[in-house]
């Protein structure tokens, strides 16, 4: 475990270390957690949007299915198709 200083500056906000950032992959714009001990001390943890995580997970099998964006918008227009026929449409 290391130890770092942070200066608490203007409006409150802190400035991460740039070994951390690094380490863990932070970039601009990341959300975070900060649980509050209730002794004086902070826990700050980061928190992966939803959003991120599944477009990242899409990504992931995208790629591993050898599929393009365009080839995972085509079968999704297809099945949008075929929902709306089953629920929707008049028979």
């Amino acid at each position: 475990m290391t130890t770092n200083t942070v200066q608490v500056r203007k409006k409150g906000s802190i400035t991460l270390p740039i070994d951390l950032r690094a380490k863990y992959g932070t970039e601009e714009g990341d959300v975070f957690t900060l649980i509050d001990m209730g002794d004086g001390s902070f826990v700050l943890t980061p928190r992966m949007l939803q959003v991120k995580r599944l477009g990242d997970r899409v990504a992931e099998i995208l790629d591993e299915q050898n599929l393009s964006l365009d080839d995972l918008l085509t079968t999704l227009d297809s099945e949008r198709a075929q929902y709306y026929k089953e629920h929707y449409a008049k028979d």
